[in-house]
């Protein structure tokens, strides 16, 4: 959307901090079941989940030349 950079930079700001408020009260709720230690070994395979996005194939767009 051009000329519309602030209300876009808004959107994902607010979609970011929106997304890790989430994901720290799904974390306390599973820290509450189980145990801290527990939370903090699934929290340490969550950057293997980010690195393994490198392999998602390209949808459309411009092939790579």
């Amino acid at each position: 959307m051009p000329g519309k950079v602030g209300m876009i930079a808004g959107l994902f700001f607010g979609l970011a901090f929106g997304m890790g408020g989430i994901g720290s009260a799904v974390l306390g709720h599973l820290a509450d079941r189980t145990s801290i230690h527990f939370v903090f070994l699934v929290c340490s395979y969550l950057p293997l989940i980010g690195l393994l996005t490198g392999f998602l194939p390209e949808v459309g767009g411009q092939p790579k030349s």
